[in-house]
């Protein structure tokens, strides 16, 4: 398999960046939910939100490289092609899912900023992108977690419209992001 997308389906890069970027976000979510079994200010509780914001800035990283791979690569048609509806529906869904992917990191990134905590990044320590305000970290950190929430509903309406595409509808959307078969 080519690591180049092609008309009828993507390319083992693309394919590879997705679900890596589906695992990311598994673990994002998993880090910020997990936090509340450990007290405030332990170690473990800590160590989780570290993550949580590490492997956030890892999507933000990765969105920026599937978004240039969008750029250069041919995108593969469907078959058979969507309705004129679908077709804009998708783009809207998956608009709507790269915003959320490239926007949550950054907006995390203001938080800890206003709040004036450390930006971990591997080892690294990230510029602050606003100055110290921590009422407005307070506020900026509600609205993080809230619109992270409607991630679950974007993913999950992303996963779920695969499926419908797939099993219902029986084109081949969810079949070009798979890995190939490997031949007996």
């Amino acid at each position: 398999m080519s690591w180049k997308n092609t008309e009828n389906r993507y390319g083992s890069l693309s394919i590879k960046i997705h679900w890596l970027m589906v695992l990311l976000m598994i673990f994002v979510f998993v880090s910020i939910e997990g936090r509340v079994f450990f007290e405030k200010g332990t170690e473990l509780r800590d160590l989780f939100k570290m993550t949580h914001f590490m492997l956030g800035l890892l999507v933000f990283i990765l969105v920026c490289a599937r978004l240039y791979l969008r750029c250069v690569q041919v995108t593969p048609k469907i078959t058979p092609p969507l309705s004129s509806i679908q077709a804009w529906g998708a783009k809207m869904a998956h608009l709507t899912l790269y915003v959320f992917m490239i926007a949550m990191p950054i907006f995390g990134w203001f938080v800890l900023s206003a709040k004036g905590k450390v930006i971990p990044f591997f080892g690294l320590e990230l510029p602050a992108l606003i100055a110290y305000d921590k009422p407005f970290g307070k506020i900026l950190e509600g609205w993080h977690k809230e619109i992270g929430s409607w991630g679950y509903y974007l993913i999950t309406f992303h996963a779920l419209a695969g499926l419908v595409h797939h099993y219902i509808q029986k084109d081949d959307t969810l079949t070009r992001m798979l890995p190939p078969k490997k031949k007996s």
